[in-house]
C-alpha cells in the first residue's frame, strides 16, 4: 500500500479500498504544426501515472482482491473518471481501479 505525498508536504493521500491515485500528465501547449494553444482550448489528457493504490476491493467472501496495478504504472482512463484533488499545487485524480482502461507498456 502506498500513499501519495509531495516532498515537504504534511498532507498524505491514502486511497481506500479499490481506489487509486493518479497524477495526470501535462496537457500539450502547442499543436504538431506549432500553434500555441490557450488554456481554454487545451484538453486534459486521459493518461497519467499511478502514485498510490488502496488495499483492494472486498469480495463476497470477505477477502480482499489483489490490485492489477502497481505504483508507477502509466495508465489510460476515461476523460470523466475520478475526482480531482489538489495538494500543494499538484493535481491528482482519485478514481476506482475499474476506471482504468489500459496500462501503457
Amino acid at each position: 500500500m502506498a500513499t501519495a505525498t509531495k516532498k515537504k508536504s504534511k498532507v498524505r493521500l491514502q486511497p481506500m479500498g479499490e481506489r487509486i491515485v493518479v497524477q495526470r500528465e501535462e496537457s500539450e501547449t502547442t499543436t504538431a504544426g506549432g500553434i500555441v494553444l490557450p488554456d481554454s482550448a487545451q484538453e486534459k489528457p486521459a493518461r497519467g501515472t499511478v502514485v498510490a493504490i488502496g488495499s483492494g476491493k472486498i469480495l463476497d467472501d470477505g477477502s480482499r482482491s489483489q490490485s492489477q496495478l502497481k505504483e508507477g504504472d502509466n495508465v489510460l482512463f476515461s476523460g470523466y473518471a475520478g475526482e480531482t484533488v489538489e495538494i500543494d499545487n499538484v493535481e491528482y485524480l482519485l478514481m476506482r481501479e475499474e476506471d482504468v482502461l489500459a496500462v501503457l507498456e
